[in-house]
């Protein structure tokens, strides 16, 4: 028997696929163009924004829908609780129902959700996003996707979507805790290496969300998107650009906002000019959840489900998700019209087989049956990397006195609302907050130990006692009293308050929980109020999905630990925090204000966004971006490249050097941070703005060399005309601990023409360290 051509691998993949499609018919060209999502709630308590309305008239049959085939299964596992072994049989079943229902075999790509950890059924729950960029160490990121990945693998997914990439530009937006932080440069490189590690399992990295979602007018979830052409080009952009290129992403979500009038999911500009002609990408642009839909339902620039996959397709949108509303029937008639050129289905039909191909899902020896027998989403493997990544995110903002590491055998006072619930560690699209929450009665799943019992395993000796206190955002403060009790009897009072993590409201951090100013939810200001006033030390320790206004208790907290969501292992990181088992090395990936009001600010300010006489508004920052202290201490020593004005070409390179060593008495790390400082431009720049960093591990008394490869590719910004160029002039590059703590400056002078980059620049600040003992 002959094998067809495209179901040969020793044959490329672009004779495979156009030999397949030059036999498929309309139907089941566009039929590779849609997902479907079985089991999709249809109430008002969904995991996506209208899917209420969007999944109300979409209960087709499936056995008549995949007779053409399927491009996607939509979340087989993050709908509902499936036990893994049992869903990756299930899945296995329906990918050979797909392909025995068609004429050509081809199973459909399976997709899931994967931000924080596979959002899955007893999967492991590691930090969100906004902890990889406080531990500001991409090859433990790259660790955790690639085991991401294999669990993804197990079960038979083929594609993550994730990780996000939008850059924070106003931390009252809800989603700030899938972010990586405010700052491009470490979005880029914590992102990419999530991308390196999910794809090296094999499985499609899809960056999202792309682009411009984060520059909401107003913070508002799904809102319009207002930004210039300058901070798209050199904000929102470079993350997306770095993931690609030196990440191999194999797939984009097209953001839900428009800009300037143009919704990203229709924007040719965007989806086919920039990112296939410009950047080179090949793969496939996937809809976010009812996108195309809401073209014609929010956006109002498509009046029919016909016009809406016309806009899509000619944008360069090849997959409708997460199930059929405009690319099935009302497509095919549009076609059959004459009102939409096949050549779009053609073209979209040709990414998504080419992918499939990639996939192996057009080889003759495709099976969906998983290779495994034996699935364990939470293996000791994972919560160790789950651990170690959230212990290396936690902050220590600030530590008076000394107070922390706590005593071994301190009466310790620990209240507040996220003391003892294990929800508090997870973010919003953590399968327990994300799914569970609709499944009462169903178990966890898997083990979260809370801060309170981490405390008490991790200091058997001490005498802790608890009471809440308060509610994460109710109104009620009848348990301050009891509190304020336990804290007057003790030597210390832990307080740990922070967020809820939900979706559209039913959380205080995640999607659509957008808030008005950055005061701590609910009555929990008033709560630490009354329990600085009993003269007890306090120890603020915070679980949140973004920044929070801290301005009112400067000085009057013992000390204050920042963790973003840390995931299941959070419990103990923390605890390991204060009782000095691990020295905090976590630093800020977004700024702290001082005061909850004068919002959007982050430290990519224009000298015009900083503090001045001629407004009674400081926006300066509590706590800067990158700031974070540690139980040892470290000396910055013998830096090279500080001697008077280096004069250097607009296409030169310079390196600058520094000893850090560890002077304290215990292990800890240093996280030295590269800044550019630009002050003459074309138009105007960031004051500062990051452009490289390395963390450092030191043993007490040992000292590393770290050495930075700066390139004046790194300086480059869009200039007037739109063009990405480098100019001649004065250059700052500072060595610092934080955005705002320069420990060394070397001043150059570039000289030369202006240059303008093409696709080939540099992106990366490449960092070396070398031991000294």
């Amino acid at each position: 028997m002959t094998t067809a051509p495209w179901r040969d691998p020793a044959l490329p993949a672009a004779d495979r696929v156009d030999a397949l499609l030059s036999r498929m018919t309309l139907e089941e060209k566009t039929a590779q163009l849609y997902g479907v999502w079985v089991g999709a709630a249809t109430d008002g308590d969904g995991v996506a924004p209208h899917q209420q309305d969007m999944t109300a008239g979409s209960a087709d049959d499936f056995a008549e829908l995949i007779t053409h085939g399927l491009g996607q299964l939509t979340r087989s596992f993050g709908t509902a609780p499936v036990d893994p072994a049992l869903g990756a049989q299930a899945l296995a079943r329906a990918q050979r129902r797909i392909a025995e229902a068609g004429r050509f075999g081809i199973p459909a790509v399976a997709h899931e959700e994967c931000l924080a950890g596979f959002t899955a059924w007893q999967a492991t729950a590691y930090p969100v996003p906004l902890a990889w960029g406080a531990a500001f160490n991409p090859p433990l990121v790259e660790e955790m996707a690639r085991r991401i990945g294999q669990d993804l693998r197990s079960v038979g997914v083929h594609q993550g979507l994730a990780p996000v990439l939008d850059v924070v530009r106003d931390p009252r937006w809800g989603r700030v805790e899938e972010t990586i932080g405010e700052d491009p440069y470490l979005t880029g490189t914590i992102g990419t290496a999530y991308v390196r590690g999910l794809e090296s399992a094999g499985v499609v990295a899809t960056l999202k969300h792309f682009a411009g979602y984060a520059s909401s007018a107003g913070a508002r979830n799904l809102a319009p998107v207002r930004a210039g052409v300058r901070e798209f080009a050199d904000v929102t952009l470079p993350p997306f650009e770095m993931a690609l290129r030196e990440g191999g992403a194999r797939s984009v979500m097209a953001a839900y906002n428009e800009t300037d009038g143009v919704p990203a999911s229709a924007d040719p500009a965007l989806l086919t000019e920039l990112l296939r002609g410009e950047w080179g990408f090949t793969g496939t642009v996937v809809a976010d959840y009812f996108g195309v839909a809401f073209l014609q339902t929010l956006h109002r620039v498509a009046g029919t489900p016909a016009e809406a996959a016309h806009a899509a397709l000619a944008a360069g949108l090849d997959v409708e998700l997460p199930t059929l509303n405009c690319y099935g029937k009302p497509l095919l008639e549009a076609v059959r019209a004459g009102d939409v050129p096949e050549e779009l289905v053609d073209r979209a039909a040709r990414r998504v087989l080419l992918q499939k191909c990639d996939l192996g899902l057009l080889d003759e020896d495709w099976t969906p049956e998983p290779t495994a027998t034996h699935f364990d989403l939470d293996s000791p493997a994972n919560r160790a990397v789950a651990r170690r990544l959230a212990e290396q995110s936690v902050v220590l903002l600030d530590n008076q006195d000394g107070v922390l590491p706590l005593s071994p055998d301190a009466r310790i006072a620990v209240v507040g609302p996220r003391a003892a619930d294990a929800l508090a560690m997870l973010g919003c699209y953590s399968f327990p907050s994300h799914v569970l929450t609709h499944h009462p009665g169903i178990p966890m799943g898997i083990e979260i130990p809370t801060v309170l019992e981490a405390l008490r395993a991790e200091l058997p000796d001490a005498k802790v006692t608890f009471a809440e206190g308060c509610g994460v955002s109710d109104p009620d403060t009848a348990g301050f009293e009891e509190a304020v009790a336990r804290a007057s009897e003790a030597d210390v009072c832990l307080a740990v308050l922070g967020d809820r993590a939900g979706l559209f409201g039913r959380g205080t951090s995640g999607e659509g929980c957008d808030v008005t100013d950055l005061r701590l939810p609910g009555v929990q200001g008033e709560f630490l109020d009354s329990l600085v006033a009993t003269g007890v030390p306090v120890v603020l320790v915070l679980l949140t999905g973004r920044p929070y206004a801290l301005g009112r208790w400067h000085g009057r907290l013992a000390a204050v630990v920042q963790a973003f969501f840390p995931g299941e292992e959070g419990g103990p990181a923390v605890a390991g925090v204060l009782s000095g088992r691990v020295n905090p090395s976590g630093r800020l990936p977004v700024s702290v204000p001082r005061v909850p009001g004068g919002q959007p600010w982050t430290y990519l300010q224009p000298p015009l966004g900083l503090a001045d006489e001629v407004s009674n508004l400081d926006p300066t920052p509590l706590y800067a971006f990158g700031h974070g202290r540690s139980y040892t201490s470290f000396a910055w020593e013998d830096f090279t490249g500080g001697e008077g004005t280096t004069e250097i070409g607009t296409d030169g390179s310079y390196d600058v050097s520094l000893t850090v060593r560890n002077t304290g008495d215990r292990a800890g790390a240093e996280v030295v941070q590269l800044y550019l400082h630009d002050p003459v431009a074309s138009v105007t720049r960031p004051d500062v703005r990051l452009i490289g960093y390395r963390r450092v591990e030191l043993a007490p008394g040992e000292a590393s060399r770290v050495t930075f490869r700066f390139h004046t590719d790194l300086s480059a910004f869009t200039d007037r005309s739109g063009r990405r160029v480098v100019e001649p002039g004065a250059l700052e590059l500072r060595l610092a601990a934080s955005s705002a703590d320069v420990r060394h400056t070397a001043r150059l002078t570039v000289t030369g023409p202006v240059r303008v980059l093409g696709p080939d620049r540099r992106l990366r600040c490449e960092a070396e360290v070398s031991g000294l003992g």
